[in-house]
């Protein structure tokens, strides 16, 4: 659809991959990729595509998770990186606390994860693991549900509980 930029940047990928010979490169097109994805989630780790397919693809890993409260984003390069919720900053909730915000929380420990690879900091990288774990604790309480996961727990409802699960 796009042959000049998505062929920069599979070139760029390819490029890329030589350096890497330990990571994988296999090339889906996008329709057979969201084709994969709902067949077989649990076969990718890391999917590197342009924006526009990334935010499709991002949000149907999101709904295969549960809803899209729970799909996180990191935008990584070499020396910066951004981390946001995959679906946005959901305006039409606002204020209502009703928001789910583990995407958030998930977002900032993967943000931590990078930062702790990037910078050679074990501490930052058990600190994202001890994260990732207290939100996993919690959502398998149903009390912890926010209303996109068919439950009433509000917004600081889960955070205070994935805050008292990091305490102990």
């Amino acid at each position: 659809v796009l042959k000049v930029t998505e062929g920069l940047f599979l070139g760029e990928v390819r490029e890329i991959a030589k350096a890497h010979p330990n990571v994988e490169l296999t090339e889906v097109l996008v329709d057979a990729m969201a084709a994969l994805l709902v067949r077989t989630p649990a076969a990718f780790d890391v999917i590197v595509t342009t924006n526009m397919y990334g935010d499709i693809l991002s949000d149907e890993a999101a709904e295969l998770s549960g809803g899209l409260g729970l799909g996180a984003s990191v935008n990584a390069g070499d020396h910066h990186a951004v981390a946001q919720a995959a679906h946005g900053s959901a305006p039409d909730i606002a204020g209502q606390g009703i928001g789910n915000p583990v995407a958030l929380m998930n977002s900032a420990s993967m943000l931590l994860d990078w930062l702790g690879a990037r910078f050679e900091r074990s501490d930052l990288i058990d600190a994202a693991k001890r994260f990732d774990a207290a939100i996993d604790r919690v959502l398998e309480d149903p009390a912890n549900h926010t209303p996109d996961l068919g439950g009433s727990a509000r917004t600081t409802d889960v955070g205070e509980a994935v805050a008292a699960e990091i305490r102990g």
